[in-house]
């Protein structure tokens, strides 16, 4: 019978959207990255969603995240998002937290109840913990590198957090995990380098701030106040959401006994092709 998924289900199969109906996704932070990552997992029929962000919407979130807009503004991004998300998918199960993570905070959640964590956080010490969390708990993880500062969007890719370059974030992580003995970690990572943002004091945050009353983290306690596109997070998001789908559905692929690499992505793909044509 048709539905708001049907064109999704002519790619996949009713199976593997019966398993992505069953499933549980976490998203911590919705901003940026992270709202995208929610709006196209909502989209393609993932049938519960945790969102983790104890932020507001600010004016200044409308060049970019998808969940701004004048009539969001001073609204918690958590609520926004649940809005929307039943208006893509009723039967959608949603749990908010308006909550901050970081390791005072873990104990909230249960990582044994996901079948896969977003990272889109922008803290170190909050990326970690949840990273650790979800590796104890052996569930898949995939942590988003940095999007600020950068104006092209094709310089996206997906690698082991090991094979990545350029990104000061992903240098910083690549450190932190290795110190902390993790062997392995997908992340989504820009191989564009920083460009640094105009001090152009007239519409500086730090001079100028518009955070919504009740914010509980003002621009004014950041150390620094990127740059960003409406085109380069998105991307970033709809990337992590498509490995997302795709790890879930072949994992459902894999319990049917169905050979593997049905969903692989184009860079797979076209790697192999060009391979082959060497040989």
């Amino acid at each position: 019978m048709l539905n708001q998924f049907s064109r999704t289900q002519l790619l996949y199969g009713e199976a593997s959207m019966q398993k992505l109906a069953a499933c549980r996704v976490a998203v911590f932070g919705i901003g940026g990255v992270g709202g995208y990552v929610v709006e196209a997992l909502a989209r393609s029929g993932i049938g519960a969603l945790d969102l983790i962000d104890d932020d507001r919407v600010c004016l200044t979130n409308l060049n970019r995240q998808i969940l701004a807009t004048r009539k969001t503004v001073g609204k918690f991004k958590v609520d926004v998002a649940e809005e929307r998300i039943h208006e893509i998918n009723p039967d959608c199960n949603v749990r908010t937290y308006k909550t901050f993570y970081l390791p005072e905070t873990q104990d909230l959640f249960d990582f044994y109840e996901y079948d896969y964590v977003v990272d889109a956080i922008d803290t170190v010490t909050g990326k970690l913990a949840i990273i650790e969390n979800a590796k104890e708990a052996d569930i898949p993880v995939i942590s988003s590198m940095g999007a600020g500062n950068k104006v092209n969007p094709a310089a996206f890719e997906v690698a082991d957090i090991y094979e990545t370059s350029i990104c000061p974030l992903a240098r910083v992580m690549r450190r932190e995990c290795r110190k902390r003995g993790i062997d392995s970690l997908k992340v989504v990572y820009s191989k564009e380098k920083p460009i640094r943002p105009l001090e152009d004091m007239s519409i500086s945050c730090r001079q100028h701030c518009i955070c919504p009353p009740g914010t509980a983290r003002k621009c004014t306690d950041r150390r620094d106040i990127p740059g960003s596109t409406a085109f380069v997070p998105s991307v970033a998001g709809l990337i992590i959401a498509g490995e997302i789908v795709n790890d879930l559905a072949a994992e459902n692929d894999r319990h049917a006994g169905l050979p593997p690499g049905k969903y692989e992505c184009n860079d797979q793909i076209n790697q192999k092709i060009l391979q082959e044509t060497r040989n």
